[in-house]
This record gives structure tokens, sequence and C-alpha cells, in this order.
């Protein structure tokens, strides 16, 4: 099994996250999903560091580990600033060596902002002021700015991004190695824009709960420390970095542009022939990501940029699960399917991407393996997401549903 890592995530300090973003829980789930590697995520909140710095042994250079699952240390901070005229928001996530580097890395953002409020916190710091002033800390402290087209809080967001790399970072764009895709786009979407070609694009879940830890992930060839990972992310080091795992980025809460209080879900295309206005209350939308990237794009549809890592393109298993029987995931009917499938079949990513379609086929319940398979293969129906609303996939055509109606089990 290769080495998978998801540096993105959160803690039960920040805003809107489930109360089990503990240490013990996230190891937990980390092998349940087959996860090697987490960020610990919210460095920055005072607790939670604290928390952390009990809970976490050393165990490589840069790596801690608790319960034979390694951990990084991370956090999250949203840069809200005024700069060129408007009001900016650009959401980065900050990786760091040692303790030590974090707790010099708080105590220069706290003039910017209360830490203590948030394990994302907000930071009154332009991005390029803040790089310079991280990597006077520690050259090998890692900035990536997060989600990079979500509308509201990203480095290119259609709300209070900008347009180039170069106009958020300026003359610290250097030390800028990586980028986060996001839910909502892909490599892909990002390889048609050129000004991203020196990026390594890395994809990771940002999750608010346990569950959904690893929804996007980085796949590499083996373990590594901080040190081997800050290279390998310099230099787009594809030997060792294999592929993210990516959702289907129609799936993400802003791929199209809408208005959620109308209902109203448009194309790009749609929402640039009525000027970005509602059909229904006349307002504007919010432009989501595929919108924003036609207006950066300098390449056509199709574009593969060969120095990249590749990608593939998944369904979290209770998604798929709960497509194939026509339940929601967060039924309890899927949640029994899903744990009697990892105690029997070993840990999610195994699963989603290394069974082997016969295996699947004469092991798991039709519906679900086809589902799979459907995932596999790209052969889903996506009702694309909007102006904060994720998108509704469906892992079985309506032919499969009525032949594969009868659940079998195993």
């Amino acid at each position: 099994m290769p080495y998978i890592a998801d540096f993105h995530i959160h803690s039960k300090y920040s805003r809107a996250t489930s109360k089990d973003m503990e240490i013990a829980c996230l190891a937990k789930w980390a092998k349940i999903k087959g996860i090697s590697m987490l960020g610990t995520g919210d460095f920055t909140h005072p607790l939670w560091l604290a928390e952390l710095e009990r809970s976490l042994k050393e165990a490589g250079k840069g790596v801690y580990e608790y319960e034979d699952v390694q951990f990084v240390l991370t956090g999250e901070v949203s840069n809200i600033y005024f700069k060129a005229g408007r009001t900016r928001k650009v959401h980065n996530i900050l990786l760091a060596p040692d303790f030590k580097t974090v707790h010099e890395v708080n105590k220069a953002l706290a003039p910017y902002g209360d830490l203590s409020s948030d394990g994302r916190p907000i930071v009154s710091l332009e991005c390029d002021k803040m790089v310079r002033m991280l990597s006077g800390i520690n050259p090998y402290i890692l900035i990536i700015p997060a989600h990079a087209w979500t509308p509201h809080f990203s480095i290119f967001g259609s709300n209070s991004g900008f347009d180039s790399p170069e106009e958020c970072f300026e003359d610290q764009l250097p030390k800028i190695f990586s980028i986060e895709t996001g839910l909502s786009s892909d490599p892909a979407m990002n390889w048609r824009y050129s000004k991203l070609d020196r990026f390594c694009l890395t994809s990771n879940s940002d999750s608010h709960s346990p569950a959904k830890i690893g929804r996007e992930a980085n796949v590499f060839k083996e373990r590594f420390d901080y040190y081997e990972l800050y290279q390998i992310l310099k230099t787009k080091d594809k030997t060792r970095f294999l592929y993210t795992v990516e959702f289907f980025p129609e799936e993400g809460k802003y791929h199209w542009d809408g208005h959620r209080v109308c209902k109203a879900r448009l194309s790009p295309q749609e929402a640039m022939r009525i000027a970005n206005t509602c059909p229904v209350c006349g307002k504007k939308v919010t432009v989501g990501v595929m919108h924003r990237l036609e207006d950066l794009a300098d390449r056509k549809v199709g574009f593969v940029l060969e120095s990249s890592p590749f990608f593939k393109t998944m369904v979290p298993l209770a998604e798929i699960i709960g497509s194939a029987l026509g339940v929601g995931a967060d039924s309890v009917k899927v949640e029994n399917q899903y744990n009697e499938l990892i105690k029997n079949f070993g840990n999610e990513f195994h699963i989603l991407l290394e069974m082997e379609e016969t295996e699947l086929f004469s092991k798991f319940p039709a519906p679900i393996a086809r589902g799979i398979i459907n995932v596999r293969k790209g052969n889903v129906e996506i009702l694309p997401g909007y102006d904060g609303e994720y998108g509704k996939v469906s892992v079985l055509r309506e032919g499969e549903k009525k032949a594969e109606k009868q659940l079998s089990m195993f």
C-alpha cells in the first residue's frame, strides 16, 4: 500500500467542527481510511497546541506519531487585508518542522489576530509579508495557499482573490512551492492556467469531522520525513509523489455559479449570459470555481501537464454505499454496511483503489461493487454543487439500478 497523507484538517477548536476532532479519534479514523500521515491542523490555537505537545512523540525528522499514525505540524490562517483597492481574503496552510518553530510562528502572528479565538484564526497580514516573516523564522516552513479557487477565501477566489500568484505573493513567490486544488477543482482544471505550472498541486480533505478525513489526499511511494517532504514539493518529484486522490470537482460545493437562497444553479455559460445575476431574484450570484477558471485559463480543456503528478478521482466509500442503496450517506444502513466492509476487507483506500474488480464482485453486494467500479471509470452522474451546496453524485445509472435492485449480501 502506498503512503497516503492528508495535510489539511481542523481540530475541535475550529468553528463548525466535531468535538471528536482530537488526536485519539483522528488516529483511529486514519487507520480505518488507510491514511499513513495527517496534518495536525490548528497549531496556532494555544489549547490545541498544548494537546499536541502532550500527545505526540517524535518519530523522525519533523514527524510525530500517535499509535502508529504519523503527524506533521500544520495550521491554517485566514489572511484578511486591504490591497490594490480591494479587501482580500486568502486562506493559507502552514507546515512547520518542530514545536519550537511553531511557538515562534505563533508569537510572530499574535500581534495580527487573536489566535485563541478560532483554530483557523483571522490575521490582518498581507500574504507576502507573512511569507517574508515566517521564512525568517525558519526557511523550512511551508506555506500552501488553501482551496485555491473557492469564491470567498482563496488566492484566486472570485470575491476576494487575485488574478495571478505574483499579485498575491509579489517578491516572496519563489518561496511558495505548492497550491491546494480544493474540492471544487482538480489538477486537470489547474493545468489549464500556465502560471501554475511550477507549483506542486496538493489535495487534502479540509476535514471538520473524523469520518471526512482523506476525502482528498496525496499518495506517495514511501514514507518520508518533513525535510524530504519539503524537497518533494519544491521539486515536484514524481518518482516519490505518485498522485492525488480527488473529488469529482462537480461534487464540490462551489463548482458552478448560483444563488442558494433561490435554489438557482447555473453553469458558467448560463451565468455569463445573464450578467452573473440570479434569474429568480436578480441579485448577484456567487461565481463558482469553473467560471473563475474560465476567466483565467490560457489553455484548452484536455491539456495535460506532463511535469505534474497525476490524479485519481474517487467518491468516499460511504457515499458510494448510500448512492448504490438509494439512502443517505449518513444513514444507519450505510454506517452498518461501511463498518462490515472495513471489518472484512481492510481500510477504505484499499477497497477504493486496490481491490481487483473480480474480488469486488465476488465478495461485495452487487450494487456497491458496481458503484466502486463506476467511480473508478468515471461512469457517474453528478448534479454540480453551487453557492455552498455540495453536488449530488449517482454511482449507478437507471438501468443498473433496476438490474441490481436486490442487495445480495455476502
